[in-house]
């Protein structure tokens, strides 16, 4: 598998991430390990979490996901095999949340205790925190990059005026700056991030991985009606896309799926492989056959016309 550059971090990551948001949730921890394995059997190795999956889930407080992923570490001996990503600062309890510099250092000891390393790949904020000054964030990911605990630094959620100042504070400064960004962006939902963050990403050679890669599902065409929203647990995010370009999109899907021998799923995600500023989409899978769909995908190259037939629909 070709890797490809996270940024100017040094890190060399497959072209797909592993979304672990389903570990511990939709996917037990046998379902989550054979899951990893086969993943990582297929010569991908980017797998991103947070702290706070899944707290939504009642019964939960967050960290299940970093758990299950820290025991398959130390059950398959493969994490030098593997890059790591988490997150931090969304609320995992009232005093603890955000990204100030004393919950940052409680918060990666947390994350390593339970992914059961000394050191984490790809450190990110999960959201911007407004209430605590850039220079503050800034410097403490720096010591933890000091201190071997971490190996790069990411945003995710950030907006583009508050990206571009980070950057410049870590300019200024002579520290780590955030080498990716985590936006919402898929075949579907494309004005936030390309109007605005894919030329500052373009621009300063910052790595994308970008988060609801198949829409909640809807990319993947499972959901044609509203009949077939009770499919899964996650049915009702996707009726927002059932419009008329939601259908026009999910028609040019079809149309290559057939075309290619492939299936939406596999088109949609390799059209954001192939755009220049992605790094690697993420998604996530809860059987195995769902992830021979998301391997398949990375195998899978649209020619300029395929691009060009879903930029359009898709418009």
């Amino acid at each position: 598998m070709k890797k490809r550059q996270l940024g100017r971090s040094g890190l060399q990551v497959s072209p797909l991430c592993f979304g672990g948001n389903v570990f511990g949730w939709t996917a037990d921890e046998a379902t989550s390990f054979k899951l990893l394995d086969g993943f990582t059997d297929a010569d991908l190795d980017f797998i991103d979490t947070a702290d706070v999956y899944s707290r939504w889930v009642p019964g939960h407080t967050g960290g299940e996901s970093e758990t299950i992923i820290g025991k398959w570490l130390k059950h398959s001996s493969k994490r030098n095999k593997v890059i790591i990503a988490t997150k931090l600062g969304m609320e995992m309890a009232a005093d603890k949340k955000g990204l100030s510099r004393a919950y940052m250092m409680r918060a990666v000891e947390d994350s390593l205790r339970r992914l059961q390393t000394d050191y984490i790949d790809l450190y990110q904020s999960h959201s911007d925190d407004e209430q605590t000054p850039l220079e503050e964030t800034m410097q403490a990911f720096a010591e933890l990059v000091e201190q071997g605990k971490v190996r790069a630094i990411g945003a995710s959620n950030y907006k583009v005026d508050r990206l571009a100042e980070s950057l410049e504070v870590s300019r200024r400064l002579g520290i780590p700056r955030y080498e990716s960004l985590q936006p919402f962006y898929n075949l579907y939902d494309r004005d936030r991030y390309e109007a605005e963050l894919e030329p500052l990403c373009l621009k300063e050679e910052i790595g994308v991985i970008s988060y609801f890669s198949l829409a909640k599902g809807f990319l993947s065409g499972k959901y044609r009606s509203e009949a077939d929203l009770s499919k899964s647990p996650r049915g009702q995010g996707v009726k927002a896309y059932l419009d008329e370009r939601g259908f026009r999109i999910l028609a040019a899907l079809d149309e290559l799926a057939e075309q290619y021998n492939a299936t939406p799923a596999q088109v949609s995600l390799a059209w954001l492989i192939a755009r220049p500023s992605i790094t690697a989409p993420i998604a996530s899978a809860t059987t195995l056959e769902q992830l021979d769909d998301l391997i398949a995908a990375t195998k899978l190259e649209l020619d300029e016309a395929a691009i060009e037939k879903l930029n359009q629909a898709s418009a």
